[in-house]
């Protein structure tokens, strides 16, 4: 099965975020699954790259590294990016500066769409 997992809330102040990226990491987890991850608004910057945040507190950056091990592909809205001043080469190397043609792409494509 085939999971989309849209992403609009920045990557701190709420747990939205975090929870998304919890939920694809265990999606992906499970056998017959493929999951694609699109960040979206406030959420483009989740996926820079230097986060910094203070010990035994969750960083969306580590959790970017485990979705890249687990074989998650990762868009960011290059319009949002562009809005939030996030060049390409501040985006972690799990994700890549995406487009709304891409998500409607990767709408079409999925079987389940789920949204944060």
């Amino acid at each position: 099965m085939k999971f989309l997992v849209i992403v609009n809330d920045p990557p701190y102040g709420t747990e939205r975020a975090y929870n998304a990226l919890r939920q694809a990491n265990a999606i992906a987890g499970k056998e017959n699954t493929e999951v694609r991850v699109f960040l979206i608004a406030d959420a483009a910057a989740c996926a820079k790259i230097n986060q910094k945040t203070p010990n035994g507190y969750y960083n969306l950056e580590k959790m970017l590294t485990i979705a890249k091990r687990k074989g998650i592909e990762v868009g960011v809205c290059g319009s949002c990016m562009d809005a939030r001043g996030i060049s390409e080469d501040e985006l972690h190397d799990s994700s890549h500066k995406s487009t709304m043609d891409e998500l409607t792409d990767w709408s079409i494509w999925a079987d389940k769409i789920i949204t944060y």
